[in-house]
């Protein structure tokens, strides 16, 4: 019933959006009437394709759901853009209209606003189209270098390459993960960590699109810890399926590795709302770490969000590879991540801790990133000078 509210809600708000934007646009563009009236078709169809295109895997019925959504979803990711930048336009003849009136000048410029009219949608299409091109491509390796206090001199340069947020879905299907999956095995790394939000659907409809992940390779191994959406899409299955592949998947749990000769802790938390669903999966960093050896001086978390990073400082963490924000995926979605998460993306210090934010190796919903490009992170732990 709250969904089915909610979903109520949001159509509401887009048709008085789409409104907006054909009221805005459409009457003071230099353009003859038969391309006015397309354009108010093109924005019909963009509101029924939306909300069927993120309510999509609802529908059992394959190729069709998977149509649907690459069409409502690429609508959106347009109209996303669209509203911002007519948004945008509004602000720039309101300052216009200000700046006229003050110098005395007649009010407003009609080939500007004509003009201006026909260059929003202009942008909309073309930002859309990089943005596209940045989704679909294979995420580039981003490396960083983690100064960890008290290092042993034998995890000099120990690596872990970290994905996450892949979101195998609708729109990202076997062979995006493959190409991720020889990129990830090309950097022969020690650990491979993948921080949650793997999948949004079903076991039965994805599991063959997940299967490439059997084939990640670490001298150590790969861990998974889970995110919000292996909630959405039942956990508990996924679990199941994930440990099939052959990932360790932690939950509240750690692993002491031995790499020669030095101890290091790896543990993971399952996600930070996870609670919320089943009780028995509440997120808790210290019992992740509860009863892990003195010796083993570097401490590891896997936590998918970053709103992980104050119970992992107070349990005594080194460092914490999430995920989760996406780095805002597109404009302007990144400011409001803010509102949300403490942090946005790379690596920041907290309390002691260091955190570090993957952008995603994928994406979700929209197939487009704009601004905040998808990454697969080389994390390398290197000594901290001494003090």
């Amino acid at each position: 019933m709250r969904r089915s509210a909610f979903f109520i809600r949001f159509i509401g708000i887009g048709v008085l959006f789409h409104i907006y934007v054909g009221v805005r646009l459409i009457p003071d563009a230099p353009v003859a009437h038969a391309w006015k009236v397309l354009a108010v078709a093109l924005l019909v169809a963009s509101l029924v394709l939306i909300p069927l295109g993120m309510s999509a895997r609802n529908i059992e019925q394959q190729p069709l759901s998977d149509r649907l959504a690459w069409l409502g979803l690429t609508a959106l990711g347009f109209f996303s853009s669209l509203l911002l930048l007519t948004f945008v336009r509004d602000i720039v003849l309101l300052a216009v209209r200000v700046t006229d009136w003050l110098r005395g000048a007649p009010i407003g410029s009609p080939t500007f606003v004509a003009r201006s009219a026909l260059v929003v949608p202009a942008l909309a299409l073309m930002s859309s189209a990089i943005g596209f091109y940045n989704a679909r491509r294979r995420a580039p390796v981003v490396s960083v270098d983690v100064p960890i206090d008290n290092l042993p001199a034998a995890l000099q340069g120990f690596t872990i390459v970290q994905i996450s947020d892949i979101h195998v879905g609708p729109t990202i299907k076997r062979h995006y993960v493959e190409r991720i999956v020889a990129a990830v095995n090309g950097l022969k790394p020690d650990l491979i960590a993948v921080t949650g939000d793997v999948v949004d659907g079903a076991v039965p409809h994805l599991a063959d699109h997940t299967r490439p992940l059997s084939e990640l390779s670490a001298r150590h191994g790969a861990f998974l810890v889970t995110g919000n959406h292996e909630y959405y899409s039942g956990a508990e299955k996924w679990i199941a399926e994930f440990r099939r592949l052959g990932l360790i998947v932690l939950l509240n749990q750690h692993v002491v590795l031995d790499h020669d000769g030095a101890r290091a802790v790896i543990a993971g938390v399952t996600d930070y709302s996870a609670g919320s669903f089943d009780p028995e999966h509440h997120s808790d960093p210290a019992k992740a770490i509860s009863g892990a050896p003195d010796d083993a001086t570097v401490r590891v978390l896997l936590a998918h969000q970053p709103r992980s990073a104050p119970a992992a400082a107070d349990a005594g963490f080194d460092l914490q590879l999430s995920g989760h924000t996406h780095g805002g995926q597109f404009l302007p979605w990144n400011f409001f991540v803010r509102l949300q998460q403490p942090f946005v993306a790379g690596l920041v210090r907290f309390n002691g801790l260091w955190v570090y934010t993957s952008r995603g190796t994928g994406y979700w919903g929209p197939p487009k990133r704009l601004g905040a490009p998808s990454e697969i992170t080389r994390v390398r732990l290197i000594a901290a000078p001494a003090v």
